[in-house]
């Protein structure tokens, strides 16, 4: 359901919209606008939020970096995959 509603806009950002979407695209450009600030203020809260929750001591395994740990893992997979696939 769609709800009208007065909202005030400098006049040079309203002159902006309608030259890219034209005055009958308004209303959907602003929806689609606030949308993607809404879902990316909540990512941010999010964030914000769960700051902190990752300790350092619960991930030793990260104590070179995350790159390092991956290098590791994905050369272990590698030296498995050939013992599995060795030619006699």
């Amino acid at each position: 359901m769609n709800t009208r509603t007065h909202v005030i806009l400098p006049s040079n950002i309203i002159t902006e919209i309608d030259e890219l979407v034209g005055k009958r695209g308004r209303s959907q450009f602003l929806a689609q606008a606030a949308a993607k600030e809404l879902v990316r203020m909540k990512q941010l809260s999010a964030l914000e939020q769960a700051f902190g929750a990752w300790k350092t001591e619960d991930h030793p395994e990260l104590e070179k970096g995350v790159a390092a740990h991956v290098r590791e893992m994905r050369q272990e997979s590698e030296v498995r995959f050939k013992k599995q696939f060795a030619v006699a």
